[in-house]
């Protein structure tokens, strides 16, 4: 007799941008709010509200690039991933594997099986948000033999000006975090290899809108 497949809530939040920790947020407080399946949240609903509007109001205010606002709109930040994870933790253990009841708080559930994402090119594995606004993480794929690597990226469709900037790597196990991008803008990235003294081709171009 196979086991049931447990339910557990995506709250993982370290590569989500902020806007969608907002919209996640404001997702699930809107379905937890009066929801009778889930009487007794350990957060108070009412609270999440309004740490998610000044999450909001910071997320706006950020764009004129104040430290101290960039600082305040973090810490909001994980203290509204914190009540997040309080009520992920409430509806995985209350729903008893109920997954109709489940998904009336708003959560999504975790994929039970493990799925392989491809390369985005044979050089650039996966390329997401950072943590913050204007902040870029880039996750290179090895190549075999490789010494060293060179990530450049630049603002796509800048024409005959375009200046790329070069990041140098010396191997493809950590991401290479790229910051002061300007939120709203596209960019190119693409990566090379140094095998046996010679580089190689630089990687197909990949695009990505910077938050």
């Amino acid at each position: 007799m196979s086991k049931p497949k447990l339910i557990k809530p995506i709250d993982g939040f370290t590569n989500v941008s902020d806007p969608d920790v907002l919209s996640r947020g404001a997702n699930i407080q809107t379905n937890m709010t009066g929801n009778p399946h889930f009487p007794n949240p350990p957060v108070d609903l009412a609270v999440l509200k309004a740490a998610l509007e000044a999450f909001s109001a910071l997320i706006a205010a950020v764009l004129d690039g104040s430290k101290k606002v960039t600082a305040e709109k973090n810490k909001q930040r994980e203290e509204v991933i914190r009540m997040l994870r309080l009520l992920g933790r409430y509806v995985e253990v209350t729903c008893k594997d109920d997954m109709a009841m489940f998904e009336t708080s708003g959560f999504q559930a975790a994929p039970t099986t493990r799925t392989v994402t491809p390369p985005l090119t044979e050089k650039i594995r996966k390329i997401a948000h950072g943590a913050n606004s204007g902040e870029i993480t880039v996750w290179l794929k090895a190549v075999p033999k490789a010494a060293s690597y060179e990530l450049r990226y630049t603002v796509a469709n800048a024409g005959a000006a375009t200046t790329w900037t070069t990041v140098p790597r010396s191997n493809a196990k950590a991401s290479i975090a790229l910051t002061g991008l300007t939120p709203a803008t596209t960019y190119l990235f693409q990566v090379r290899a140094l095998v046996e003294n010679t580089y190689t081709d630089w990687s197909d171009a990949v695009t990505f809108i910077c938050t």
